[in-house]
């Protein structure tokens, strides 16, 4: 794992908020699910297992590339 891999930053704005993550290869699968309550934060890497995450719930999201809101409720 490349410990040196770009992070993303995830704060939940509302309880419950669901952090999948998804795995690489043929066949996408659910790898790794986390539950965020209002204001808790989240630090995530893309790692050689997982290539993919869903956030489920009003979240924002911090990555280099600037930040944005999940607006699903």
């Amino acid at each position: 794992m490349d410990v040196n891999a770009d992070y993303i930053l995830i704060k939940a704005l509302e309880d419950g908020v669901t952090i999948i993550g998804l795995t690489r290869g043929k066949d996408t699968k659910f790898n790794h699910t986390e539950k965020l309550d209002k204001g808790e934060v989240l630090v995530a890497q893309f790692t050689e297992n997982v290539s993919a995450m869903k956030i489920r719930g009003q979240a924002e999201l911090r990555t280099k590339h600037g930040k944005v809101e999940s607006e699903a409720k």
